[in-house]
């Protein structure tokens, strides 16, 4: 089934681990195989990754669109959710589920649960400062 986007003026997306920046006109991309697509919103840049959940986020794109570092990404992930958990242990069935979609090859679900963590993260951070 092909998975037809479309690109606003100047919009960029990651298409199999390759940057393409639309033009000055609205385009319509139709990737007719199964391969990675990762939309500008949906990108994190590494210096964004300034949290823990958001560096667990970024390793995971990281394992989505360049698989043939993905040994060296899991271990990072397993490193980053253990502390993690560790210092939060109610995002245990967040990271979890993450850690699941993960090792069944669902990058993509895996990044939108990482999403709903990195809003937990900063719920209990706002938390946190207002109780001190």
């Amino acid at each position: 089934m092909a998975l037809k986007i479309t690109l606003k003026p100047r919009e960029r997306i990651i298409v199999g681990g390759t940057v393409i920046t639309n033009g000055d006109k609205t385009a319509d991309l139709v990737i007719e195989n199964r391969v990675p697509v990762l939309r500008q919103k949906d990108v994190m840049a590494e210096e964004e990754a300034d949290s823990p959940c958001r560096r667990i986020y970024f390793t995971v794109q990281l394992m989505y669109i360049d698989p043939a570092r993905l040994s060296e990404y899991w271990t990072l992930y397993l490193k980053l959710a253990r502390e993690v958990v560790l210092a939060a242990p109610s995002t245990f069935q967040m990271i979890d589920g993450i850690g699941e979609d993960i090792a069944s090859g669902r990058y993509y679900r895996a990044l939108k649960k990482t999403r709903i963590l990195i809003k937990y993260e900063k719920e209990l951070m706002d938390h946190v400062r207002q109780s001190a």
